[in-house]
């Protein structure tokens, strides 16, 4: 069937490329061997490391974030290694499951997918091992699936009170380039984060943000690795180039999207971001629905979770606005499936894109025959004709 107009990709990821790094991935394929490439490699080796605010290597993969999930585990963990996980959401659940495929020993915290991490908590169960048994605290920095963005600072204060050795690891592929994140300032050993989400590239890149601690882990570690290996990567990579073939093309998107990121200002990036965040709030609580995130200060600015009325379908809302709208909405995932539909509001993305989409759910809801108030619209256009900064500051401690 033919739909006029494009359609809207709301989805908290894969996020929409624009067009200026659409024409920069249209390239013909170059020898990644040869002397461009290694120009190339140098531009986007360095320049990465900006976005995630790290002096330190950035190790890029030919990869999904799941691969570069992968990456972090194997280079510093070894079977038998026991780590402290939280049940934030369902990435924080499947990053578990990985990790115990690997033999690694779980300490999984249970949550209730609607909070983040609880700082308090890390630093109870640090300081109650006294035999210094766990080797890392691995989690997740926004939850994809919930709304909640935990408060890694907090994490790494808590870590520091319980004086314990514990690697920081954590997973911010869909918090990268959006949402506030300092690797350095947050003394975080290993950040996980991929290409599709915040800095705005199709499916395919992986990284891994080391620091100094954890490329020592990595020398001592004895498991078997290979393509994951960051030692194999990082000797080519100081020269601009990588151990086997690279994603080319995707690297000069990568390239764009970080030149598009500076001219805009990380500053101003994470502030757009907070503020569509607090108008598609206001639009779900002018509906008269719930978001699903508890704690303000663990709003998410890359999504929001919408939890629909008690005997209704989110999936049948979400079939419904795509049918009638060309609009595509996140599923509610693992625990919250049929409970809840996302609405991404992250990447490239502005005042009237959010406006659309939330008209587009208004008059799914309508169509749908969910209860709810036609005030969301309205609510969010309050927030965004509102002159100033927004309200409400993101934690970022």
């Amino acid at each position: 069937m033919h739909r006029s107009g494009r359609h809207f990709l709301q989805i908290p990821g894969p996020s929409t490329v624009p067009d200026r790094v659409l024409r920069a991935m249209d390239m013909p394929v170059i020898d990644h061997r040869g002397p461009d490439f290694a120009e190339l490699g140098k531009a986007v080796l360095t320049g990465i490391r900006k976005i995630f605010k790290t002096t330190g290597p950035v190790v890029i993969f030919p990869s999904s974030g799941t691969g570069a999930w992968e990456a972090a585990i194997v280079n510093v963990l070894a079977p038998g290694d026991r780590v402290l996980m939280v049940e934030t959401g369902h990435f924080a659940t499947l990053w578990r499951q990985m990790a115990a495929k690997f033999g690694i020993e779980v300490d999984f915290v249970p949550g209730d997918w609607r909070h983040g991490v609880d700082p308090a908590e890390i630093e109870k169960r640090l300081t109650e091992d006294k035999a210094r048994a766990i080797k890392a605290v691995m989690v997740v920095h926004n939850e994809t699936s919930t709304g909640v963005t935990s408060r890694i600072g907090a994490v790494r204060q808590a870590i520091d009170r319980s004086g314990h050795s514990a690697l920081l690891m954590v997973d911010t592929i869909s918090g990268l380039a959006s949402a506030d994140y300092r690797h350095d300032e947050w003394k975080v050993d290993v950040t996980v984060s991929g290409s599709q989400k915040g800095l705005m590239l199709p499916p395919g890149l992986g990284f891994n943000a080391i620091s100094e601690k954890a490329l020592a882990a990595a020398e001592a570690n004895p498991t078997t690795r290979s393509y994951w290996d960051w030692r194999d990567m990082l000797k080519p990579n100081s020269t601009g180039y990588f151990p086997y073939t690279p994603a080319t093309n995707l690297l000069y998107g990568l390239k764009e999207a970080m030149a598009m990121l500076e001219e805009e200002g990380l500053d101003q990036v994470f502030a757009r971001h907070i503020r569509h965040g607090e108008a598609c709030r206001a639009a779900v609580r002018g509906w008269g629905l719930e978001v699903l995130a508890k704690n303000p200060a663990e709003f998410s600015p890359v999504l929001t979770g919408v939890v629909v009325p008690e005997g209704h379908d989110a999936d049948a809302v979400r079939r419904v606005i795509l049918e009638k709208f060309d609009m595509s909405l996140g599923a509610g995932l693992g625990k919250v499936a049929g409970k809840v539909f996302r609405i991404g509001h992250l990447g490239h993305f502005n005042d009237l894109m959010l406006m659309g989409t939330l008209a587009g759910v208004e008059m799914g809801l309508k169509l749908a025959g969910v209860p709810h108030q036609a005030h969301g619209v309205e609510a969010a256009m309050d927030v965004l004709t509102r002159q100033g900064v927004p309200d409400q500051k993101r934690a970022v401690a």
